[in-house]
């Protein structure tokens, strides 16, 4: 047990409505109540299954394909937070928006928190073996940049860049899952994955910006300060036109590219919109992209659909 005066987080959510006790620090750990982090590691992978399923020709992508990604995203998502807070808990202790955490407030102890990652990360094995060998090779080497992000902030100011790295892979995973293989659309999705990363999680980093600036941490967010908006509108424009082009080497037809309208106009909104001095506005920027996902995987759906009856 950590030598600091054990809190409990506020505000209080379902976990402490609903869990035991007991369960409550590690539901907090792996963020259950928090699943936004689950849903945008999940996105980039159905975008790659239903890739898969244009090049195919299929109807739908791969329904057990999807559940094992809807699954696997979730658990792996709670490992990394595990790891994460794991690697900082001296950081957290220090910045007012994570003080209040499981390790850094003392709820539970540093190898509590390391035996729950290894539980987590063997139920995420036993989903990556449901896949074929090729893409069980391409999910074990997804753990190197996973390993490594938490202690890009000390280094880097971009852990951004890293963080797209382990988030973005699932582009790869479901082309792979169909294919054994990979080619050029799961390529120009991992890239354009990595971009779009990059900018939510700076909107992201900026709630956290003078604690981070007064202990040493680095981030994108302290990088591009004033200019951020001009950046994302690089990086969201990066991932635009990298989405435009995985949609057109995979096959994609009008709808697709239809909805890829709509995300522009959702992203743009992101931009305008954003106020980097108000915490409250850029955690709901940052949030909004989980519709920004639901967007594109609702274009290839309807777009194979349609394309499948014609």
């Amino acid at each position: 047990m950590s030598s600091l005066t054990q809190t409990v987080p506020a505000p209080a959510s379902w976990i402490d409505r609903l869990a035991p006790a007991a369960a409550r620090p590690y539901l907090r750990l792996a963020r259950a109540d928090k699943p936004i982090g689950g849903w945008l590691l999940m996105w980039p992978c159905v975008w790659s299954a239903g890739l898969a399923a244009e090049a195919k020709g299929w109807a739908l992508p791969d329904p057990w394909h999807l559940a094992l990604f809807l699954v696997g995203a979730h658990v792996m998502r709670a490992a990394g937070c595990a790891w994460n807070d794991y690697l900082d808990r001296d950081i957290d202790g220090k910045v007012e928006r994570t003080r209040t955490r499981p390790l850094p407030s003392g709820q539970i102890s540093a190898k509590a928190a390391l035996v729950f990652m290894v539980a987590l990360a063997l139920a995420g094995l036993a989903i990556l073996l449901q896949f074929n060998g090729f893409t069980r090779l391409l999910g074990l080497l997804s753990l190197l940049p996973v390993a490594v992000y938490p202690l890009m902030k000390r280094i880097t100011h971009w852990p951004q860049a890293v963080l797209g790295l382990a988030f973005g892979w699932g582009a790869l995973m479901g082309w792979a899952a169909v294919f054994g293989s990979l080619a050029a659309p799961p390529l120009l999705l991992y890239a354009a994955s990595i971009a779009w990363i990059v900018g939510y999680d700076t909107i992201y980093a900026h709630q956290d910006r003078e604690d981070d600036a007064l202990i040493g941490v680095k981030s994108t967010a302290l990088k591009f300060g004033g200019s951020t908006p001009y950046w994302l509108a690089g990086f969201y424009g990066a991932f635009w036109l990298l989405l435009l082009a995985a949609g057109w080497t995979a096959g994609a037809g009008w709808m697709f590219f239809l909805m890829l309208v709509l995300l522009a106009i959702q992203l743009a909104w992101q931009i305008v919109s954003l106020d980097i001095n108000d915490a409250g506005n850029c955690l709901a920027r940052f949030r909004s992209n989980h519709l920004a996902g639901a967007l594109v995987f609702a274009g290839l759906l309807v777009d194979i659909a349609l394309r499948s009856h014609l």
